[in-house]
């Protein structure tokens, strides 16, 4: 037992999970935590907003799939990286706020204290799997150990701690940190496997549905999938767990071809977004459905034919076990079908201009492993389909929190994760703007993103939506933009202008041998591009 600071102890706790990389933006409560990161000679990235922090924090997780740190202040820092922690929260990925709070004797006397916020975890635990408070520094070890095993156990999510200001700096005798086991994952029920098994058996047409919590079941997926010659298909965080150079793994725009035609539904960590919460038409017509998920909420959200609760390579594996025991009879003509409905589809995209042209380029220009981020932007929205995703991790959205102005801070954090694989984050004028002043971190810690500024100055979709629904009626939509390229290059960014489809590959390529910190501001015409929306919502007229 040695005496230690309650920010050394929450330090310690962290070094012992493996975290050597913190996100943050120091401030007058956690002064103590932030000399301890720096005690322990932890990597802090430093950030201009809290929301980067969050933000660079979840593409961190989101590409490497180990834990996401990051610190800010109480009250309004943490309502500023809310947003993020949503975002974590709606993608299932273990992000860690490590926050302050008001010094131990103002606790509860709602006395106005600096940034005093009534009940910061009650607010807390509306947006996060778990949140507590670290009330002395002797209790530090088991808290940041539980904090940890709450991120990692079942489905995924991010937590949150809080230390009132005087406990970081206050010294106690405390204990070594010791991880804690994850907590163990439901079983497998034999039963409820042959059921499934049964219905497979049975079907002739099946297709799977996979989502980020089947990333670690990619194997035992394309096993079943090659077995029963079904198409994989993934809305946006599952995909690349088959990848879309495999003839079975599908873009949505494929998959839909054959969605009038499945006979039967296999969701494998997913929550089913597409074929059951009305972006593909409903269908009343018999359709059967096996689930797979680790969280049993899931199935009361959406209650399928047979649901089997267990983690998702488990409960995969036992299920092929189960489909080789019953047999199953390939439909004849199927991997053909399958082929002609992705060569179709292809096809079809190729209308979506000019963001197909762009898309077509940089899948060209990137390696497989590349990582991209999206962001709620013309682009973005085309590159949920136009955009061929051949690893999972690699493609790295805000899922259905849809949070503007994520993309350019995500993708910092996911090149902090991996500096060695390149990284480019599509962004629209209106989105990027959210974070722009992260373009002075980018250029401080040399992190080495491209950014694709995509320029219609407005808010696109919003300024369609008006013109479509409201007889015309554009409002606060509209945007007056600064020179991108000047303003990156103030940042001391090295920037290019695009015009044209045609300029953008020698501007990419060069953008990625430079090595650092680049921005290409690529200009297109207000209401110039064709509606990405056919293909992601083609239920609605």
């Amino acid at each position: 037992m040695t005496a230690i600071s309650g920010g050394e102890a929450i330090v310690n706790g962290l070094v012992a999970h493996g975290v050597d990389t913190v996100f943050g933006l120091p401030g007058a409560q956690i002064y103590g935590l932030f000399d301890a990161f720096h005690q322990a000679q932890l990597k802090v990235i430093g950030a201009r907003h809290e929301q980067a922090c969050g933000y660079m924090a979840y593409g961190y997780a989101r590409s490497s799939g180990r834990p996401g740190v990051f610190s800010v202040v109480p009250g309004p820092g943490v309502l500023n990286a809310g947003a993020a922690m949503l975002t974590a929260y709606g993608s299932n990925e273990p992000v860690l706020c490590l926050t302050g709070q008001v010094p131990t004797q103002f606790l509860g006397k709602g006395r106005g204290h600096l940034h005093e916020m009534p009940d910061q975890l009650a607010t807390l635990r509306t947006f996060v799997k778990w949140a507590e408070r670290i009330e002395y520094p002797d209790a530090a070890p088991a808290m940041v150990s539980r904090a940890f095993q709450e991120m990692l156990s079942g489905r995924r999510g991010p937590v949150a701690l809080e230390m009132p200001w005087d406990v970081f700096t206050q010294r106690a005798e405390v204990g070594a940190s010791k991880p804690f086991d994850p907590f163990p994952a439901p079983q497998p029920d034999p039963d409820r496997i042959k059921s499934a098994a049964a219905l497979i058996a049975g079907s002739k047409t099946p297709m799977i549905f996979v989502g980020s919590g089947a990333i670690h079941a990619r194997d035992e997926i394309l096993e079943l999938a090659e077995l029963i010659d079904a198409p994989v298909v993934a809305f946006r965080s599952g995909r690349g767990i088959v990848s879309n150079a495999h003839e079975l793994g599908l873009t949505m725009a494929a998959a839909y071809k054959l969605w009038p035609h499945t006979d039967l539904m296999i969701g494998i960590g997913t929550r089913l977004e597409l074929p059951t919460m009305s972006r593909w038409p409903f269908r009343p017509d018999g359709l059967k459905s096996v689930r797979i998920d680790i969280d049993p909420s899931e199935m009361r959200r959406f209650t399928p034919d047979t649901a089997v609760i267990a983690d998702a390579q488990a409960g995969t594996r036992e299920l092929l076990t189960a489909v080789r025991k019953q047999g199953y009879t390939k439909t004849s003509g199927r991997r053909a079908a399958i082929r002609e409905a992705s060569a179709a589809a292809q096809h079809e995209i190729q209308s979506i201009q000019p963001q197909m042209a762009y898309l077509n380029i940089l899948r060209e220009v990137l390696p497989s492993n590349a990582i991209v981020t999206d962001e709620l932007s013309q682009v973005g929205f085309a590159s949920w389909y136009g955009f061929p995703i051949y690893e999972p991790r690699t493609f790295i959205t805000s899922g259905y929190q849809g949070t503007l102005g994520s993309g350019f801070p995500t993708a910092l954090g996911a090149k902090v994760a991996n500096p060695d694989r390149p990284v480019v984050a599509i962004t629209g004028d209106g989105g990027f703007m959210f974070g722009v002043q992260e373009l002075a971190t980018a250029v401080q810690f040399n992190i080495g993103v491209v950014t694709l500024v995509f320029n219609n100055n407005a808010y696109g979709n919003v300024r369609r939506d008006q013109i479509q629904r409201f007889d015309g009626r554009v409002v606060a939509s509209d945007l007056v933009n600064p020179d991108f390229v000047k303003l990156a290059e103030s940042f001391g960014v090295k920037a290019s202008r695009v015009t044209s489809p045609d300029h953008f590959r020698p501007a990419l390529e060069k953008a990625l041998a430079h090595g650092g910190p680049t921005l290409i501001a690529i200009d297109v015409p207000t209401d110039s591009e064709v509606s990405p929306w056919k293909f992601i919502h083609p239920a609605k007229p």
